[in-house]
Formats: structure tokens, sequence, C-alpha cells
């Protein structure tokens, strides 16, 4: 098993205004990732993830998930590719479905959100490749669109829930990333979906975990995952000293999960003070 690398989400319960304060204290805290999640009607993903690559030096930035319906798949293959040149290796660029109630009240829900995921991502990648893409799907139609400036060589990431997302993400991506409410028992099925459907032993799989310190951390944990409409936080999340949050990374990383995301709580009221254990965490495992 390899330690599994180790990342915070910057959630949108959190005011943008935070982000860079707390982009640069998980860069100088040696964690390994920084992940957005670009939710309707909050953040936007590609305009805070270039913020986090500008404000800071070494960090990998991952923005999951960018809702398909929501964006041209070129204009999205345009931006992506725009800030993996500028910033070689350290983006980490996701696409899923969204979440349809979302992508109802923007007009933009489709009747088969399967086909549109495989039309998007198979254009995005070619795009992305540098190839001249002319198609005429049911939701992706392109004219001889080629990138004047494509990134080729860097990595691609799918994302979702339920097992026929995941096999395809799996078989056609570099790497899955997870739900952040998912159990134990959810984790470890889905790890073996994408397992068994991945094209090599080197696709990454992401996986949100909640996790607080803190004397009043078990309190908040139980009040986030009632947000989430769970009854009860075992495996779930994660609390306790930087050596609890190392057992726990070690832990699913045995499942077979690559990075652990720590997901803060909504009301987290020292995002910086997590970052500091994490960091120590991070130290930890390597």
């Amino acid at each position: 098993m390899t330690t599994p690398r180790l990342g915070i989400a910057f959630t949108p319960a959190h005011d943008p205004a935070r982000l860079i304060d707390v982009a640069r204290a998980a860069d100088a805290a040696g964690l390994d990732e920084f992940w957005l999640w670009e939710d309707c009607f909050s953040h936007g993903g590609l305009t805070t993830a270039a913020t986090v690559l500008a404000s800071t030096d070494r960090i990998q930035v991952g923005l999951g998930l960018m809702p398909a319906p929501l964006r041209n798949v070129a204009l999205c293959a345009m931006e992506v590719a725009s800030l993996h040149r500028l910033f070689p290796g350290r983006f980490l660029a996701g696409v899923g479905h969204g979440v349809q109630r979302w992508m109802g009240q923007t007009g933009a829900r489709v009747a088969s959100p399967m086909t549109l995921l495989d039309e998007y991502s198979t254009a995005l990648r070619a795009l992305l490749r540098g190839d001249e893409v002319t198609v005429d799907g049911r939701y992706v139609t392109l004219d001889a669109v080629r990138l004047q400036w494509p990134a080729p060589d860097e990595p691609f990431f799918l994302g979702g829930t339920g097992p026929k997302t995941l096999r395809y993400a799996a078989s056609r991506s570099d790497g899955t990333l997870f739900a952040a409410s998912m159990s134990d028992d959810e984790l470890a099925a889905s790890c073996a979906e994408v397992i068994a459907a991945r094209r090599s032993a080197d696709h990454r799989i992401i996986a949100p975990r909640l996790v607080a310190v803190g004397a009043d951390a078990d309190d908040r944990i139980r009040d986030e995952v009632a947000r989430w409409g769970k009854s009860d936080a075992h495996g779930l999340a994660v609390t306790g000293s930087a050596a609890d949050v190392a057992r726990e990374v070690t832990r699913l990383g045995q499942m077979g999960i690559t990075s652990v995301v720590a997901h803060p709580t909504d009301d987290e009221p020292d995002l910086e003070g997590l970052i500091e254990v994490l960091g120590q965490t991070a130290a930890a495992l390597r």
C-alpha cells in the first residue's frame, strides 16, 4: 500500500474572501493538495483555482467537480489548458454530472447525464491533447475545433456516485473523485468498482473525509452529519489529534484510496488551526 497524499477542501460554506490566506497556510504546512468544490451557487471553480495557483508555490490544486452541463466543452478546454500551461503539474481538473436539482434550476439538466458525460469528457480529453475535434453528438457539437495551446500531458479526473459512473470514470480518466458523504462501506464498494475498471494501476482515487479537531470537534461533527441527512458519524468522520488523523488516512489507504481530502465542517471556526494539525499529520505520514 502506498501512503495516501493528504489535502484539505476549501468548501463553499467558507467565504472566498478567506481563500488566499487559507491556501497559503495549507501550502506552508506541507499539505499535498488543496481542493475546491464547484457547488451551485457558490464559488466559481476556475476563478478560485486560478487564484490559489497564483497565490501558492507548491501545493497541487484540485477542482471537483465542474458540472458538465454548465460549460461549453470548448470553453472548458481553453480554461483548463491555460491553467495547466501556467502552472505545470499543479492543477487537477475534475468533471462530473452536476447535482441534477441544480442543473434543473439553471435550465441545463439533460435527459441522459451519462451520455453527456461521455460526449463531454471524450471531447475534452481530445481537445487537451491538441487534437482537432469534430463531433455531432446528442449534447456536444464541435466543428473542427483545435486548441492553440493544448496541455497534452496533464491528468484529467472524473467523479460522481453510483457504480456505472464510477466504472466509467475509472476506465476513461486518470483519477476518480468520490463524494464527501460516503460511509466506510460505500467507500470500500466504490474503491472495488474503480480498481476493477481502472485503465492502469496508477489511477488515483480521491476521497474526502470529514475532519474536526479541538474541544468541540465531536459536537461539530454530529451537527454536520445531521445536515447531510445522516444519523451517525461512524465511518464518516475523524476527530482528535494529528496522530488520530494519520491513522485514519492510513486506514483509508488500505482500501485503495490514494488521496484523502480533509473536509472541514461548515462551522469550522479556525481553518488555519485545522491546517496546522493536518500539517503535523502530513509530516507523520512521510
